[in-house]
């Protein structure tokens, strides 16, 4: 098992990115609102997993930052499918508790690399 496997954030951030992928199955979102929340769901967990191969603290750090902007990322495209009315308020705010859970647990690996 690699490091990144035992990290809770890692596994939630997966899961996220599965929920992800099932609506976007379900939906019919334009082509580039579909890719972009596709791929920065994606983004959380690949950088998390790459980051914890790093030696320096540093480079770490760095990977760790991207995929909390990833996070972010996901709940700037959600905030816009809530309000264009392409997905539900339960939807939207099932999502953004679970981006704001992952954004504080990157936050604190952040915090300890310091």
């Amino acid at each position: 098992m690699f490091d990144f496997q035992k990290l809770e954030v890692y596994q939630k951030s997966k899961n996220f990115c599965k929920e992800i992928y099932s609506i976007l199955d379900e939906k019919n979102f334009d082509r580039v609102t579909n890719d972009q929340l596709r791929r920065a769901s994606f983004s959380i967990m690949l950088n998390i997993a790459e980051g914890t191969s790093r030696f320096s603290n540093k480079d770490r750090k760095n990977f760790f930052v991207v995929a909390r902007g990833s996070a972010f990322e996901c709940v700037a495209i959600m905030e816009y499918l809530l309000e264009t009315q392409e997905i539900t308020q339960e939807f939207f705010l099932e999502g953004e508790k679970k981006l704001e859970e992952i954004s504080k647990m990157l936050f604190g690996l952040i915090k300890n690399l310091e």
